[in-house]
Parts: C-alpha cells; structure tokens; sequence
C-alpha cells in the first residue's frame, strides 16, 4: 500500500517528477476547510482542533513550530530558573535550557505535525482576497482562516540603546558566557524572572522598572514580597523612573534614569512590551481591523471583522501566556466549525510569574472586585502550617468572592478572583480556576477535605473565612485602594 500523501507534498512531488499537469494539482490540492497561519502555541492547537473535528486543515509557517514559548520565552526561562535554584553555574544553565527547548522542540515540528495529517507549509502567508491566501507563491484557499501569528519584543527608542549591547528574550537565551553585569529594562513578568534567576548565577543584576512598583498588574502586596525577595537574592531594584539615554564605552553600558540614577552594565536585557505581529499579512485587503496597538481585533468568540477570519494567542492583544493562546486556539477553531459558539473568558485563565515565591493568579482583583460587592478572604502564610514548617512565611492567599444574582451570598456566593504568593502558588491556583470555571458555591472549596499539612490546605482555610470566623479571622468588603 503507497503511504498518503499530505496535499503539500503532492506539490512538491508534482514539481520535481516534470511538472506533470502542475496547474491541476495545484487547483485541487492546495484547497482546505482550514487555514492557520503561524506555529505558536495558538496556531499549533488550531491546527491540531481542526484536524481532530475533520478539517482539511494546513498550518502555513515562516518560522520553526512550537514558536515563541518554546523557543525564546517559558520553556528557556524555566529551564534557567529552575537550573539557577539547583546551584548550577551561568554556564550550566543556559546550556540545560538549549537541551530542553531541542526535546521539547521535537515534539512538534513539521514532520510530527504531517503524521497527524495536518498539512505544513513553511512559507509566509499573506491574504490576495477573502479566503485566499499567498504562500511562497502558491495558491491556498480555505473556508476558515485562523491567525495566530504571534507577538514580538518591543525594543523602545532610548537614546543611545540601539548602539549598546543589548539583547532581547530572542537573543537572550543564546548567552553562552555570564555577561557579569546585567541591567533589565521592564519589571513584569519576565524581567522580575530573569532578575532573580540571573543574580542567582552570580550575575550582579539591576532591574529598572518606570512604575512604582513592579508586577503592576498584580495585587499591590504581591508586588511587595517580590520585591523583597529580589533584594534578598542581591537585585537592585530601580522603580519610578524610566531610563532616559544610554551611553556605551568599550562594549558596556552606562543607563541614566530620569531622577539621574546611572546604572552600569555590560548588557542590557530589554523586556518592557511585546508588539502584535501583523504585517506584510495583508489584513487591510481583506476588512481585518487592527486596534491602535496593532493587534487583530475579535469579538468574545475570537471572530475577527473579516470574513470567517478567526484571531487566536498573543496577536489579540489579550493574555499573552502561552495556556491561554492553546485554548483560544482550539476555541476559535471550534466557533469556525462548529454550530454553537463558545466566548473566550480571559477571567477563567490563570496565569503565574514564576518568581521564588510564586505568583499566581486568575481574575478580579480587589480594587477591581470593589465595584462588584466583593468580598475577600485573606491568609497570611505565617498562619499556614505548611508554610512554616518549610520556613517560607512570606505570602498570602486571597480569594475574591461575589453574590449571585438570585442566592446572593449563600453557599459563599461565587469566586470572582484569586491571588496567591506562595513557594507552590502556580500549582494551588488551579483549585480557584476551577470553581470560577465550573461557577460552584465558593463554599465547595471549605467542604472538600485537604491533606495536612499541604499548601493547598490554606485555599481551604481562606474559603472558611467566607462563612465563619477561622482563628480570628473573617470575610471583609473589597477595598478599592
């Protein structure tokens, strides 16, 4: 029995054997019921869904498949924080995260994706008109069309930066020698990362931050311990002032704030901001809006303005994490196939900056849950067993909850949004994920018996506090300050 050909390959095969009828196969093969442009973590679960629903489905990428998370963001990054908190050298752990990124890598390159008949074509896309597409030349038409073409770093218009040495999450990782001082530009997630990862490797590390604090978007008390714990791994921590030039001098660096801080570095880490990538795609050809930061603009179902063009992952402009890119990849694969739409909630999707404490966190804050009549429940670390008996007292557990809209408060109301800083906090995050997910009784998370002493025992202690007073301490109103 011949093996099946995938349609790519039928071009292929055609172009080299004569060009036998090419124009035909051409005509026939490159026709699909699904299109996905770019292999990040989006495009892969698109192509994967539409496959799986029985689409002829075609994954067109420029780039290797797996995309930014694999290459140059979470699998890299964690490899680095982890090897930095077993002892291991700079050296030492930046080679473990080139090992990993190959494994991981391997299994979802174009050669895996072809043996589960999802046709790859590794060309740049761009639409002709609505439902065709241009890729290296050829042809391709589909009835559905996914973009899920990523992001890329911003590198912002300092003066003198573009001649400094500097690299970007890109680059970052292709370090093979410790560059013995290192300055961050941006203290969001992957700066505060790569700030307490690197000064763990020995690097004399400084992160400058234009905000008051770093971790803007989370829980200003989170901000705070990581903010401690940074210092205490050796970082200098720089916020509210942004840096106004940068000077170079024999291959370093020298960065002037705006208050006149001078920090000196012989390389700069810029991760202050990603920017949608879009262009060359030919989206103005076919009614795809963009909003005033570039990104594809979607309703609640990932349905773009143009023609059943779907947008999913970072190129949204919404969470820019890779678990969320995979679900809104297979969502919007799902509203293209399928009769009944499903939204994407964002509010359901957790997301953790993976410092020492931990980060976590998944829907409202508390000034946010102010204008909902939330109420919050709140644990210290020092009040958890777990936490003392491991000796990592800094952090807290706070669970967010609302009334329903006819029960009110009874049975806790509903979770409305979690935050936990905690050794283990990505892991207990999950269990908030899923009763907002699920929209149980908050009081489901009291009632279930934890093991003790574990980490998660303190989501259920914080859960009792909406329905009893727990050593001393009860359920309060959100503060919106």
């Amino acid at each position: 029995m011949q093996p099946k050909l995938l349609p790519s390959e039928w071009l292929r095969l055609a172009s080299r054997d004569g060009n036998l009828w090419p124009g035909i196969l051409v005509s026939i093969a490159m026709n699909y019921d699904l299109i996905v442009i770019g292999g990040g973590a989006a495009g892969l679960a698109a192509a994967r869904e539409g496959q799986r629903r029985g689409a002829r489905t075609a994954l067109v990428s420029d780039s290797p498949l797996g995309g930014d998370c694999t290459f140059t963001g979470c699998v890299p990054s964690k490899a680095v924080i982890e090897a930095a908190h077993r002892g291991a050298s700079f050296t030492e752990a930046f080679a473990r995260a080139r090992q990993v990124i190959d494994r991981i890598a391997a299994t979802e390159n174009a050669e895996v994706l072809r043996s589960e008949g999802i046709d790859v074509i590794e060309e740049r896309a761009r639409f002709t008109e609505p439902g065709v597409l241009d890729a290296g030349g050829t042809r391709l038409t589909a009835g559905s069309v996914v973009i899920a073409t990523g992001s890329e770093p911003v590198v912002p218009p300092i003066p003198g930066l573009a001649d400094a040495p500097h690299v970007t999450n890109e680059t970052f990782f292709d370090l093979t020698n410790s560059p013995g001082r290192l300055a961050i530009l941006g203290g969001g997630p992957i700066g505060v990362e790569m700030a307490q990862a690197t000064a763990r490797l020995g690097v004399e590390t400084t992160l400058i931050e234009g905000a008051d604090r770093i971790l803007g978007r989370e829980e200003p008390a989170a901000s705070e311990v990581v903010a401690r714990a940074l210092g205490a791994d050796g970082v200098e921590v720089v916020t509210g002032s942004f840096v106004e030039r940068v000077q170079s001098n024999a291959g370093t660096a020298c960065l002037v704030t705006a208050s006149g801080t001078e920090v000196n570095a012989d390389l700069i880490l810029v991760a202050v901001g990603r920017r949608a990538n879009t262009a060359g795609l030919g989206l103005e050809d076919v009614g795809v809006d963009l909003d005033n930061r570039g990104h594809v603009v979607t309703d609640d179902k990932l349905l773009s303005t143009g023609s059943r063009i779907w947008a999913a992952g970072d190129v949204t402009g919404r969470l820019a994490f890779t678990h969320a890119a995979d679900e809104m990849g297979r969502l919007a694969v799902m509203n293209a196939t399928g009769r009944r739409p499903v939204r994407y909630r964002s509010d359901w999707t957790p997301w953790v900056t993976f410092t020492d404490p931990e980060v976590a966190r998944v829907g409202m804050t508390e000034a946010e849950a102010a204008e909902h009549g939330g109420r919050v429940a709140e644990l210290p670390l020092s009040e958890l067993d777990r936490a003392i008996t491991a000796g990592r007292t800094d952090g807290f557990i706070k669970l967010i909850a609302g009334p329903r809209k006819v029960l009110r408060n009874r049975g806790g109301g509903q979770i409305l949004g979690a935050t936990i800083v905690a050794e283990r906090a990505g892991e207990m995050i999950h269990e908030p994920v899923l009763a907002m997910r699920t929209r149980m009784f908050a009081g489901r998370l009291a009632q279930a018996v934890h093991a003790y002493p574990t980490w998660s025992m303190g989501i259920q202690k914080t859960a009792a506090q909406l329905f009893i007073e727990v050593e001393g301490r009860t359920a309060r109103p959100a503060r919106s300050r």
